[in-house]
């Protein structure tokens, strides 16, 4: 298990560094600037500016400096925020979204092995064709289409829970959002655990066990599920991953705190070390998230070790 660690960690680290400086490029690329306002400021302002945040010194050298900086740990000042640099805004940001994508990946997988469970169970029936349909339009239904269509109907017609805002943190506040962001994970989650199980259940140990008078729950529970479990848990690194980004719109329909809206207010107005922080934070965390969905591989199938 240390080896594939390891593996795994050799080709994290250049993946991080050539998003950071693909990402740097792309940002600069981008026309517009951090201090192009309605009214455009006198020359002499601009450059003092450009200057005090070394947005005048050669591409090279800036990448250089910021890749230092990140090296200690430091983001940099925000451009637009100015009282806050940009490692306060992300540690204001970050729990909401960390909060909003964990609860999120957790009733995904609850659904989700629920239903592959219920529809292997009942296999070729209508059961297991009805939730085999239901599932399938989740995973074709975006998060951004989910999100807004529960908004209009649980808070706008029904009236019965909140459609904006964090509140404390309260279920009323976060609950149409972490719905919208899982439905579609539940999804193709469920899929991925029917069709696990239905290979695993034709297995000649899965049918030893019929023979010995198992009971089917038993069977699907105790004999099926783990190995059954495998795709599953290859997939976990790429839901975990597609829930980041699609928390940025999410925070944004539902106007939560997170870094969905500064990452999208720093886009808007060219922040750069604000769009850089948080592109960062997220290769970063979507790397940890695929090394532990690899590390649920190795544990589920011994041979991936190797």
């Amino acid at each position: 298990m240390f080896d594939l660690i390891r593996r795994r960690l050799l080709t994290a680290l250049p993946t991080l560094a050539a998003v950071v400086i693909l990402s740097f490029l792309l940002m600069r690329i981008a026309p517009g600037g951090p201090f192009d306002g309605e009214r455009p400021l006198d020359p002499q302002t601009r450059a003092a500016l450009m200057s005090a945040y070394g947005l005048d010194q050669p591409l090279p050298e800036q990448i250089a400096r910021y890749v230092g900086r990140l090296a200690r740990g430091d983001f940099g000042p925000s451009l637009v925020y100015r009282d806050f640099t940009v490692t306060d805004l992300i540690a204001r940001g970050l729990p909401v979204s960390l909060t909003l994508g964990a609860l999120a990946l957790m009733l995904a997988l609850l659904l989700g092995l629920a239903t592959g469970l219920t529809a292997a169970a009942r296999a070729n029936g209508r059961t297991d064709h009805m939730l085999m349909l239901g599932a399938t339009l989740l995973t074709a239904l975006p998060s951004f289409v989910v999100g807004p269509l529960l908004a209009l109907v649980f808070g706008l017609w029904a009236g019965w829970l909140p459609v904006s805002g964090w509140g404390d943190g309260d279920a009323a506040h976060i609950l149409l959002p972490v719905i919208a962001l899982a439905l579609p994970a539940a999804g193709a989650i469920a899929k991925l655990a029917r069709a696990g199980l239905a290979e695993v259940l034709g297995q000649d140990h899965i049918r030893m066990a019929r023979a010995r008078g198992l009971s089917s729950p038993r069977i699907l529970i105790v004999h099926a599920l783990r190995p059954a479990l495998v795709p599953i848990a290859s997939y976990l690194g790429p839901a975990a991953a597609g829930m980041l980004t699609g928390a940025v719109v999410i925070e944004t329909v539902f106007a939560l705190p997170g870094l969905g809206r500064y990452f999208v207010q720093g886009a808007l107005n060219r922040d750069y070390p604000l769009v850089l922080g948080v592109v960062t934070l997220y290769a970063g965390l979507i790397i940890l998230f695929n090394l532990l969905a690899d590390l649920a591989y190795g544990w589920l199938d011994p041979r991936a070790r190797r």
